[in-house]
Order: structure tokens, then C-alpha cells, then sequence
């Protein structure tokens, strides 16, 4: 008899004295499982592939029997032993080929474990599986047959289910509507999808391009205009402590000048306003994830001048800010799509935000990921002494969006507790 109670007999029944003795051993609550052997099932197709066995083991205190009593059946409470739950799986986790229940006696009692159910193969496959299910069963609702062939396909085949919603898509949408939290969770699917997008965006030269080529766009920076554009939401939630929306829903780019943002005048990638009662403007330039941060070479030892397309992108920015101010006095009227004026829907420009995006923290990193800390100093004192625009990299505003998508997420897996009074 072996000393070791994860090392069992290779073979299937096993010695009965062994398998009791074990079973005695093990302590409920645990898993336990055995060293790998070769699956020996001539004519099967995982014969001779790894397989283990699985143990666990349960005490219950008391258990219900039927007792005759005369003509009737009487249920009584008896003393209950261990029971032991015992499975074969073969290569994969998960893949069970045999399971057995064990009815355990006492260490004081000279009788071996009992088989109370075996099943194989297929059989013990099955049962897996159906458990496997009931973490997606509901409790209410009518009754439901589900063919055995569908659960199969869906615990085997991770695009099995979106087949089975093409096929019985009213059925899916009537469990979504009556879950309270499935309008949140597909909103947070949409949205982590596009955050896996930005990712691509910011870090794949080559899938850039293949975006930029594709909708033949002759300047990058239409790239990130028209990504943005479709995510409102990573600017309006991720660039400043306000919530900030497009002054037009349909379009992010405006003209500023004159009276009317419909006017001849200065552009700016973004047109944007706070949210609230009191509304205010904000202005953004959309550059590149491309674009340099300093100059290639330090002006003098340990200092570094802002490459021209930042400090020309600062300019722009200022001066867009001021030509928009001064067209528009200290509010903004808007408008309705046949030109009506919008009633009491202003938003001031007073002292307006701007914000500049452009450029990667990564450009003041080595191929080996150290850290350029005279270009780090020269890039931070640089922008955090500009009275405005706020200076934001491409991988700052993509933290900031990866970030609110995360936060949502845990709050779906466990909801934070309700505020009360």
C-alpha cells in the first residue's frame, strides 16, 4: 500500500483497502489530485494521453432513509459517513472520461468504500457539463428544453453562442431586457473594444497606416479626429475634472470665428463644452501619437527645447482661443439645425480651457525602458508653466480611458455599496 495518499493504483478499481484508507485520510474542502498516468483505454482516442485523478471528499452529519415499517415507509434520520467524489480527466481540464460516487465508512469499521454511481465516458461527460450550466440557469421564467447537442457547442466553441444568437436572437434579447444591468454591461464591452483600438492605434505603426490608407486620409491626425469623433466619451470624460461634450454631436471640428462657429474662420480640432446648468467652452488641437516632443538635440547641456510642433501647437492653440473670444464677446448662442436660436442654451468664453494633445511619454524612454531624465525635467517644467493650453500625450489620454473602463468593470463584478442616510 502506497505511503502517499495523491499517488493511486493505476488501475481503475483500484484495491479496495487502498481507496478506503484514502478516502478515510482526505479532509473535506480540499481538492485533491494525483500524479498524471497514461490513460490506459485501448480503442479510445485519448488512450495513452496524460491523464490524473481528482479527489474530494464530504461529511454530512445526519442523512434521510425510507425504512418499512409494515405497509409503510417511514423516513428516519441515520448517522451519515463520508462520501467521496472520484473523476479520471485526460489532457485537458475539464475533459472528465469516468466518475465515481464512494460511500465512505468509518475508520472503526472493517467494510471498503461502495460505489454508489460510476459513469464513463460520455455519460460522466455529460454530467459535467450539465453542472457546468447551472451558473447560467435561470430561476424564473417558463420551462425550457435546451438540446444537449447546444450546451455542447457552447461549452466547446467560444463562437457558439453568438451562432445561437443569430438563430434565436429574440430569446437573448429578452433575457438582456430583463437583466437591469445588461444596457451597462454591452455599453462597457463596446467601449473596452474601442479602448483594445486606441491601444492599436498608439502602439502599431503598422495597423495606423493601414487605418489612415484605407479611409485615404492624407494627414494622420484625420485618424485620431475621426476615432475620436466615435468615442466622445474618452475625450469628454478623460481630459479634465468636468465632463466635457461635443458642441456638435455630429462633428468635433468647428470653425470659430465671427458670431457663429458656422462662420469663415479659424478651426480647432475640437469644439467642446462643459456640462451642467452654466455651460463654458473648450477648446482642443488634435495632433499625432507621432509627433516629437522636443527637439533632437539639447539647446544647451541637460536642457531642451519643445520641438516645433509642440511649441507651434501651443500657438495655435492660444491664438484660436483668442480670435474665438474675441468674435464671440463672453457667450455663445446655439443654434438649431434650421438656424433657430437654441432657447437658453449659451455657453460662456470666459477665460475658455484649451487642451493640446500630442506626442508619447515613451519618446524620454531607451529601447530598454530606462528613463532620459534631463528630458523628462525639460518636457514637464516646459508644459506646467503654460498658463494654458494643458499639454496631454496620446498614452496619458489612453491611461485615462483604460482606466474608466476598469473602474466600471469592477463595479459590475462587485457593485460599490448604495450611499445612505
Amino acid at each position: 500500500m502506497s505511503e502517499d495518499p495523491f499517488a493511486d493504483p493505476v488501475g481503475y478499481e483500484g484495491d479496495d483497502v487502498n481507496e478506503t484508507t484514502f478516502a478515510q485520510g482526505r479532509l473535506a474542502g480540499h481538492v485533491y489530485h494525483s500524479n498524471p498516468f497514461p490513460y490506459a483505454r485501448p480503442g479510445s482516442s485519448d488512450n495513452g494521453n496524460p491523464a490524473r485523478f481528482v479527489y474530494q471528499v464530504f461529511d454530512n452529519p445526519a442523512e434521510s432513509g425510507l425504512v418499512l415499517d409494515g405497509e409503510e415507509y417511514l423516513v428516519s434520520q441515520t448517522p451519515a459517513g463520508r462520501f467521496q467524489f472520484k473523476l479520471v480527466v485526460v489532457r485537458d481540464v475539464g475533459r472528465v472520461k469516468e466518475l465515481w460516487v464512494h460511500r465512505v465508512p468509518t475508520k472503526e469499521s472493517a467494510a471498503s468504500a461502495k460505489i454508489l454511481l460510476n459513469l464513463k465516458g460520455d455519460d460522466a461527460q455529460r454530467l459535467v457539463d450539465m453542472l457546468k450550466t447551472l451558473d447560467h440557469m435561470p430561476l424564473d421564467g417558463t420551462a425550457a428544453r435546451i438540446p444537449e447537442s447546444v450546451i455542447q457547442d457552447i461549452l466547446n466553441d467560444p463562437t457558439a453562442l453568438e451562432r445561437a444568437y443569430k438563430q434565436q436572437g429574440d430569446r437573448f434579447r429578452n433575457l438582456i431586457e430583463d437583466d437591469p444591468r445588461a444596457a451597462d454591461v454591452m455599453a462597457l464591452a463596446r467601449r473596452r473594444k474601442q479602448v483594445e483600438i486606441f491601444h492599436r492605434l498608439l502602439e502599431d505603426d503598422g495597423f495606423f497606416d493601414s487605418v489612415a490608407d484605407a479611409a485615404k486620409d492624407k494627414k494622420p491626425e484625420a485618424v485620431w479626429q475621426r476615432f475620436f469623433e466615435s468615442n466622445p466619451w474618452i475625450l469628454g470624460m478623460a481630459l479634465g475634472t468636468q465632463l466635457l461634450t461635443s458642441w456638435d454631436a455630429g462633428k468635433l471640428e468647428q470653425v470659430t470665428a465671427g458670431r457663429s462657429v458656422f462662420g469663415v474662420g479659424k478651426r480647432t480640432d475640437a469644439l467642446m463644452t462643459t456640462s451642467g446648468r452654466i455651460k463654458s467652452m473648450v477648446f482642443a488641437e488634435i495632433k499625432t501619437h507621432r509627433t516629437p516632443l522636443l527637439e533632437r538635440d539639447f539647446y544647451r547641456a541637460g536642457c531642451w527645447a519643445p520641438a516645433k510642433h509642440l511649441s507651434g501647437g501651443v500657438a495655435q492653440v492660444q491664438g484660436t482661443v483668442h480670435r474665438a473670444s474675441l468674435g464671440f464677446i463672453d457667450r455663445l448662442q446655439k443654434q438649431d439645425a434650421d438656424g433657430t436660436d437654441s432657447l437658453n442654451d449659451f455657453a460662456y468664453l470666459l477665460r475658455p480651457k484649451s487642451y493640446l494633445i500630442v506626442g508619447q511619454l515613451s519618446e524620454f524612454e531607451s529601447d530598454a525602458g530606462g528613463h532620459h531624465q534631463d528630458k523628462i525635467r525639460s518636457f514637464e517644467l516646459y508644459r506646467r508653466h503654460l498658463d494654458e493650453p494643458e499639454v496631454i500625450t496620446f498614452d496619458e489620454l489612453l491611461a485615462r480611458a483604460d482606466w474608466l473602463v476598469s473602474t466600471v468593470e469592477a463595479d459590475l463584478i462587485e457593485p460599490p455599496a448604495v450611499w445612505q442616510d
